[in-house]
């Protein structure tokens, strides 16, 4: 394999993805270097990657540019988005950054950005496909008050679950309505959620499906979880990425429910998901994937992960100096 370096975009808190792609480049022998860029200069991640970038923020005219300037200097070889907001500047602009560079940018293409990102868009394409999910109530159905609670309010463009809620009164409702920008209003499903981990080539072929359940969640992001290898779930999740096209990382969230054991869709995510760590310490090495699909490999699709285990993630603290320097004594610290 040659050199493939690899950028990582809104670098954040993806300590342990920055180091899963180091420990796969190592165990193929390949020579990598794992770059980060972020908008904020204390981002932890930036301190664990090869190199580090502060770039301007996603919204600034410079952001692209930023990008394609890493880019050539760092000899990319792939460029990797982590979250939400991002996704629809890069999709938008990926012909335009690989035509200046010699990356590739792991994105879908707009049309599936879009549907993703948009949580309307996305409940009418799972309708129009055959999908379950749930259903979702229009302003005139909520002037009417004959709606059942509980109801589940969130942002038609939201991340993370901010401002997401369950609602269980039309007092409840007309409080938190005002305060959230583009509201969804839809039925409250319950049941055990899950996020499913997906892997697709450059070509939308599927290399891996990983169901792991969510047992507790902080800020929107699995701390607890477990892996599912529920076929039930994978045949539901490959025939919905087969119609949709997706490129790269997936992390689709669904609810299957208690009573009937019927699967409804909630979201579809087109980046990596916040604890896909778990679906590749599992055995689904998507980074390992990725460097191969980069090297030219066709993966033929796989569940080759161990089902049942259980994953529980935690904080850890660095301390840098003023140089910006980690400073891994922690008694020079505290």
């Amino acid at each position: 394999m040659k050199e493939q370096n690899i950028l990582l975009l809104s670098a954040g808190r993806r300590i342990e993805l920055i180091e899963l792609f180091k420990k796969a480049a190592k165990e193929l022998k390949i020579t990598s270097n794992i770059v980060a860029a972020d908008c904020d200069e204390l981002a932890p991640g930036l301190y664990f990657a090869d190199k580090k970038y502060v770039i301007p923020r996603i919204s600034s005219s410079d952001y692209i540019d930023s990008i394609i300037s890493i880019s050539r200097k760092e000899n990319i070889s792939l460029i990797v988005p982590t979250i939400d907001t991002e996704l629809i500047i890069l999709s938008q602009n990926k012909n335009y950054i690989e035509e200046q560079t010699n990356s590739r940018v792991l994105i879908s293409n707009e049309y599936v950005i879009s549907t993703c990102r948009d949580k309307e868009k996305t409940n009418t394409y799972l309708e129009e496909h055959g999908f379950n999910c749930p259903k979702l109530f229009n302003q005139n159905e909520l002037k009417t008050k004959k709606i059942t609670f509980p109801l589940f309010i969130k942002p038609k463009s939201g991340s993370s679950s901010i401002d997401t809620f369950k609602i269980n009164s039309i007092n409840e409702l007309e409080g938190i309505l005002p305060n959230i920008k583009d509201p969804i209003i839809q039925e409250f499903v319950s049941g055990v959620e899950y996020t499913v981990d997906a892997l697709l080539d450059f070509d939308s072929k599927i290399i891996t499906i990983v169901p792991r359940q969510r047992l507790s969640v902080r800020g929107g992001e699995i701390i607890k979880g477990k892996i599912c290898k529920d076929q039930h779930i994978i045949n539901e999740v490959k025939r919905l990425l087969e119609l949709l096209n997706p490129i790269g990382p997936v992390a689709v969230q669904l609810i299957k429910e208690s009573e009937t054991n019927k699967i409804k869709f909630i979201e579809i995510n087109p980046r990596f998901g916040g604890g896909a760590p778990m679906s590749i310490l599992s055995g689904a090495d998507f980074c390992k994937y990725i460097y191969m699909v980069l090297d030219g490999d066709k993966i033929t699709y796989n569940e080759n992960y161990e089902d049942g285990l259980y994953f529980l993630r935690f904080d850890k603290t660095i301390c840098i100096n003023n140089n910006k320097e980690i400073i891994y004594d922690k008694s020079t610290c505290f």
